[in-house]
């Protein structure tokens, strides 16, 4: 049984949603923590909530909040249509990390994708977030494929 509780987030997290992803940067970013009311996140948030492929969630633990990740259910072709589920932007608060709070996060995700039929769970991570790795890897994801990505 998780020890967490899982939510749809709401336009009152994006302010904790926005700090975490600035603490836990590696890499420079434009990101407003102190302004999580900005239009582009308002935006982004609408968006989110209206593609039925998207599910922005909040984690809480003994009712706060600690971390937080988002699910994209992708549609495709290939393994005769199936569909895969991307895991995106997955934090946790600092002082709840290293509890296996983590690992619940990322089981209860995978049980999502299997819920909606997905055939595949993918996601990706910084390389220099070598705990990261070892993780994902312990959780028992492969290192199957090379990322690519280009900055607009």
């Amino acid at each position: 049984m998780s020890r967490l509780n899982f939510r749809d987030a709401t336009p009152a997290d994006l302010g904790f949603i926005v700090g975490l992803i600035v603490e836990d940067s590696v890499v420079p970013t434009n990101d407003l923590p102190d302004q999580p009311s900005h239009p582009r996140y308002l935006a982004a948030f609408a968006a989110i909530e209206a593609d039925p492929n998207q599910t922005l969630v909040i984690a809480e633990y003994e009712g706060k909040r600690v971390g937080t990740l988002q699910l994209t259910f992708i549609p495709g072709i290939a393994r005769l249509g199936e569909f895969r589920c991307l895991i995106e932007a997955v934090h946790i608060v600092p002082t709840h990390r290293n509890l296996g709070l983590g690992s619940e996060m990322i089981g209860w995700a995978i049980e999502q994708a299997r819920a909606r039929g997905c055939g595949i769970v993918q996601l990706t991570s910084n390389k220099k977030r070598l705990d990261a790795h070892r993780f994902y890897e312990r959780l028992g994801f492969s290192k199957s494929h090379e990322g690519f990505k280009l900055a607009l």
